[in-house]
């Protein structure tokens, strides 16, 4: 694999992606490698790939990855966080119905640091809502808490 950057015309690349775990709050490399013929493609990927692994780039990747998430401070509940709106959307009759009023919080005791998303729905006992953890790491996710339908109450 020449140690230049990729010259033109190349007549094939190849966008890698490349995922510490499976879900999306993993760590992702996304080199892309270039080459003018299959087999230099190829040949490049695996240059590319046993580079990595060589260099310690993925160990690298994976330990700054940590100190980002250790240093985030999230903004705020729900889709917040992440960039999006703090309310999440119902739809009503194929449409996005705008949030009338503030989703209710849970209870002074959950114990959950991650924040919690309101989710509602209806489903074959009839109309449900509940409060989910945001953590985006399954592992680390804290139980929902259940809306009681008599009292309205979380827990």
């Amino acid at each position: 694999m020449s140690e230049s950057i990729a010259t033109a015309p190349n007549k094939f690349m190849l966008g890698l992606t490349l995922k510490a775990g499976s879900g999306f709050e993993c760590e992702w490399l996304t080199p892309k490698v270039y080459g003018a013929t299959a087999e230099e493609l190829a040949d490049n990927t695996i240059a590319l790939i046993k580079a990595l692994a060589d260099k310690g780039v993925v160990e690298l990747a994976s330990h700054a990855a940590v100190a980002v998430r250790g240093a985030h401070k999230p903004s705020g509940g729900g889709n917040a966080a992440r960039g999006g709106a703090a309310a999440p959307k119902t739809f009503q009759n194929g449409k996005v119905q705008p949030q009338s009023q503030q989703p209710p919080t849970a209870t002074a005791g959950d114990s959950c640091q991650h924040g919690r998303t309101l989710r509602e729905g209806n489903g074959k006992n009839g109309a449900w809502a509940a409060l989910f953890c945001n953590s985006r790491d399954k592992s680390e996710q804290c139980s929902p808490l259940w809306k009681d339908q008599k009292t309205g109450e979380f827990g």
